[in-house]
C-alpha cells in the first residue's frame, strides 16, 4: 500500500508537467473505479486473512519470487517513462512514443504487473476469494481502460506505427521477418 501512495506522489508530478507542456486526459469517468478497485483489493485480502485464518501458501517462496519479479518490472516501466508515466491516462501531443525498457517487448508491462500482483498477492496468503474475484475486475477494468487508452494514443501521437511488432502483454517470441 506505501508503495502504491508513492506512485500516486510520482504521477500528480508528472500530471502537473504534463498538462502544463499541454497533455489531455481522458478516461476521466472509469479512473474512479479503478481507484476504488485497488482500494477494496486491499480490504478484501485483509478481510479474507483475517475472517478466514488463511495460512500461507504452501507455494510461498514461488509466489513471492513472482511478486519481487513483478515490481522490478513495474519500476522498470515508470522509469522508461519517465515523466510521461501516470495512473491516469494523460497525452502530450506530437512526442515521441516511449519505445524502451519492457516497452521494447509489450505493450503494456504495468497492467500485465497489476494483473500478476491482483493474482499473486492473495495466493500468498490464501485469499483465493480476492485472487478470484479481483482478477476477474481487473479483467473487466482493463477492458475500457486499455481500449480508451490506446485511442487516446492513436488520436495524438505515432502510437500505432511505434508498437507495430508488440503485443499488449505477452513479448513475441520470434519476429515473422527474422530467419
Amino acid at each position: 500500500m506505501f508503495q502504491r501512495l508513492i506512485e500516486l506522489v510520482i504521477a500528480r508530478k508528472n500530471e502537473k508537467w504534463m498538462k502544463e507542456q499541454g497533455a489531455i486526459e481522458y478516461g476521466t469517468n472509469h479512473y474512479l473505479f479503478i481507484v476504488l478497485m485497488h482500494c477494496m483489493f486491499f480490504l478484501f485480502l485483509i478481510l479474507e486473512k483475517i475472517s478466514f485464518s488463511r495460512e500461507l501458501s504452501p507455494i510461498w517462496p514461488l509466489l513471492t519470487v513472482v511478486f519481487v519479479v513483478a515490481q522490478l518490472i513495474r519500476v522498470w516501466a515508470i522509469s522508461s517513462l519517465g515523466r510521461y508515466w501516470n495512473t491516469k491516462i494523460i497525452v502530450l501531443p506530437n512526442v515521441d512514443v516511449v519505445k524502451k525498457g519492457p516497452y521494447r517487448f509489450i505493450k503494456h508491462p504495468n497492467y500485465l504487473v497489476v494483473s500478476i500482483e491482483l493474482i499473486s498477492v492473495p495466493l500468498l496468503f490464501g485469499a483465493y476469494v480476492t485472487a478470484c474475484l479481483f482478477t476477474l475486475l481487473n479483467i473487466w477494468m482493463l477492458s475500457i481502460r486499455i481500449p480508451a487508452e490506446e485511442r487516446a494514443l492513436r488520436e495524438l501521437t505515432e502510437y500505432e506505427s511505434s508498437f507495430i511488432s508488440c503485443n499488449r502483454f505477452l513479448p513475441k517470441l520470434l519476429n515473422k521477418y527474422d530467419n
